[in-house]
């Protein structure tokens, strides 16, 4: 008798392969069977009507200090993901000598945005070295597996001290440390290297992050320290990718130790023009596994009185009168005519840029803007949100309709819905008011997806949802432009990101690879407009968002969430690189 059968359900499996209706066999948290499976289960599932998918694996989350208390790791569990890897951008809690655990803190809270008194009264630090903190993460039972990258930042502190986002330049002595700390974490099961090279990401006093402006020297030395290794993904979020000097060595990095590298673009001209693809294709031409990443859509801010932005924030009468109080009660006090008056002539420098810099009062009161305006491209989200919207959509272009200024437009779209109205302002990549762009890049076979940033920007930014979005939009939903065919995208969620990270365990539903699953209802399947919970240690906020439609998600053989429920189950563990997937022998019915 098998444990677990799955009956009847339209099995995508990450191969790339057409779906087809098959059961599938459970045993020893390991899949044994896909086909026609004569012998029972302990459970049984009627999948009949839905689909059987391989558990999502996000290469590109932030939940280093969330994984160190939370079983859950949502929102990125509720939404099929069975395998997150964190580490990312450079940042990280690990090594770090007990003098510098606010000094990491602040980092993580000033470049991911997340609250650092939930991560001060969060975290345990029961670690200094990176293995030891490998153990930690081991330690926890939890409802999906993780792995993560040896950060940059905390590399540097630990070696370089005080100096560490100075312009510092280490000596050779010191590069060699950092270089033998980033081989010490990848030998002991960290997946990789981390790093981050762009102007955007600042700690909380407004100092570019450690390794910003790293010479070519250092660069190279960390990511050769994995040299010899059998695993080991260098992966680097920059404003120079295809600038000459640095493309050089991220060439030479991949062709000296044939190990992969993976590419985060945040140049202004990143999601325009052919950057992206070109470097995809030149990698694919020459063989070598440089992959960049891209997410289904544009990373968007969301504005809104429960988020942490929005164009009023700034405004003399909203600092003084509305942001001291509670949500409930700044909706009561903004219909008040006299502040709604106040707000709407007021001048700051948050208004003229949403104006496009045509200056206060009587600009914010015009009716029409222009071309440049923010305000063409924020987007009220509603209860199910278009991510993929008109131009007509927006604040603007619904002032225009409505002849009223788009300030007012703005305003009392701030207040629908008792205030849990958001807007969403996509970043980059929507200039044409369609993802066209997305749509070339995602296809390439060197293209990640990634950049869901799980656990991360939890004020203005609820980009966990990825996959959930990938699937109805790129699947189902889409009217602007072509779709994906369903096992592409299924593919690029699970084998693709899995290989890439060498997880041979996973990500394809082949017998003898563990049992992550998602079984979904696609008709069903939706995304919910983003709300803030205070669910974090010391009461901290976050955006999160719900989806519908994932009637099961399976970790390693066991039922870890039911109709969004989760069913108390936490097969989950760390996944350390370096071991060797082992397909083991299929057990007898």
């Amino acid at each position: 008798m098998h444990d677990l059968v799955i009956r009847g359900g339209t099995v995508v499996d990450g191969t790339g392969s057409a779906p087809r209706l098959a059961d599938v066999a459970v045993d020893g948290g390991l899949i044994s069977q896909v086909g026609v499976v004569e012998g029972r289960g302990k459970r049984e599932i009627d999948a009949k009507g839905l689909l059987v998918t391989p558990g999502w694996v996000d290469i590109h989350t932030h939940y280093d200090g969330q994984a160190t208390w939370d079983p859950l790791l949502a929102p990125s569990s509720w939404h099929g993901v069975t395998t997150a890897i964190m580490g990312n951008c450079g940042v990280g809690f690990a090594p770090v000598r007990p003098s510098d655990h606010n000094f990491l803190i602040e980092l993580m809270e000033g470049v991911e945005d997340i609250p650092g008194s939930a991560l001060a009264e969060g975290i345990d630090w029961k670690w200094e070295t990176f293995p030891e903190y490998l153990d930690a993460l081991e330690a926890k039972p939890r409802a999906i597996d993780i792995g993560t990258h040896v950060p940059h930042a905390p590399v540097r502190a630990y070696v370089l001290g005080d100096r560490c986002n100075t312009d510092y330049e280490p000596n050779a002595e010191e590069i060699a440390e950092m270089a033998r700390l980033v081989r010490e974490g990848v030998e002991a099961g960290a997946l990789g290297f981390s790093t981050s090279r762009t102007l955007l990401h600042k700690d909380l006093k407004g100092v570019h992050m450690p390794g910003t402006f790293a010479g070519s020297d250092e660069m190279r030395a960390l990511g050769l320290s994995m040299k010899g290794l059998r695993h080991g993904v260098f992966e680097m979020v920059s404003d120079h990718l295809g600038d000459d000097d640095e493309w050089m060595w991220v060439k030479g990095f991949a062709q000296e130790t044939g190990l992969p590298v993976t590419l985060v673009a945040t140049s202004a001209g990143a999601y325009e023009g052919d950057k992206m693809y070109n470097i995809a294709e030149e990698s694919r031409r020459h063989g070598m596994d440089i992959r960049p990443q891209i997410a289904g859509r544009p990373t968007g801010i969301l504005h809104g009185l429960t988020s942490s932005f929005h164009i009023f924030i700034a405004s003399p009468t909203f600092k003084a009168k509305v942001a001291p109080l509670p949500v409930e009660q700044r909706i009561v006090e903004m219909q008040k005519p006299e502040v709604r008056a106040a707000l709407l002539a007021e001048d700051s420098p948050l208004i003229r840029a949403a104006l496009g810099d045509t200056g206060p009062s009587d600009a914010a009161l015009a009716t029409s803007l222009s071309p440049g305006s923010l305000l063409w491209r924020i987007f009220p989200l509603g209860e199910r949100p278009d991510y993929e919207p008109d131009r007509e959509a927006s604040v603007a272009g619904l002032a225009e309709a409505a002849g009223i200024s788009p300030l007012e437009m703005m305003y009392d779209l701030l207040l629908r819905d008792a205030g849990r109205e958001l807007f969403y302002q996509p970043l980059g990549g929507y200039v044409t008011y369609n993802f066209d762009f997305f749509r070339k890049n995602m296809q390439h076979p060197n293209v990640l997806f990634g950049l869901s940033d799980g656990g991360a920007h939890c004020g203005v930014i609820a980009d966990a949802g990825m996959p959930t979005f990938i699937l109805t939009h790129w699947a189902r939903d889409r009217v602007k432009g072509d779709r994906f065919p369903l096992e592409f995208l299924v593919r690029k969620l699970t084998s693709d990101t899995a290989r890439a990270y060498g997880l041979n365990d996973r990500g394809e539903l082949k017998p003898g690879l563990l049992a992550d699953m998602n079984l979904i209802d696609f008709e069903a399947l939706a995304l919910h407009r983003p709300v803030a919970v205070d669910d974090l240690p010391a009461g901290g906020r976050r955006l999160v968002q719900r989806p519908e439609g994932y009637r099961y998600t399976i970790k390693s053989g066991q039922v870890t969430f039911e109709d969004g429920q989760h069913t108390g189950a936490l097969p989950g563990g760390l996944v350390r690189g370096g071991r060797e997937a082992v397909i083991l022998p299929i057990a007898a019915e």
